[in-house]
């Protein structure tokens, strides 16, 4: 009986603002097949950088997603919402 913990990145979303949320997969594997998964998700916004860790496939896209242009217009329209 060989245990093996395996985790991806199985699933990415850009949304209209420039959200690039991401969930990951852990599985637990016995000889090949799966007994156990579970998920865990996050979101990088707009000028945050994503997590150290984080696959290069999030990385490439928080790059190509968080252009200036985008950044700003997020964080005007967040500083419109914090508005008293």
């Amino acid at each position: 009986m060989a245990l093996e913990k395996v985790i991806t990145n199985d699933l990415m979303e850009i949304t209209a603002d420039g959200h690039v949320q991401v969930r990951m997969r852990t599985s637990v594997m016995e000889d090949g097949k799966e007994i156990s998964a579970n998920f865990h998700r996050y979101v990088v916004a707009p000028g945050e950088q994503p997590p150290a860790d984080a696959p290069q496939r999030v990385k490439d896209a928080c790059a190509a997603v968080h252009k200036p242009e985008t950044v700003a217009a997020y964080q005007a329209a967040q500083a419109q919402a914090n508005r008293p």
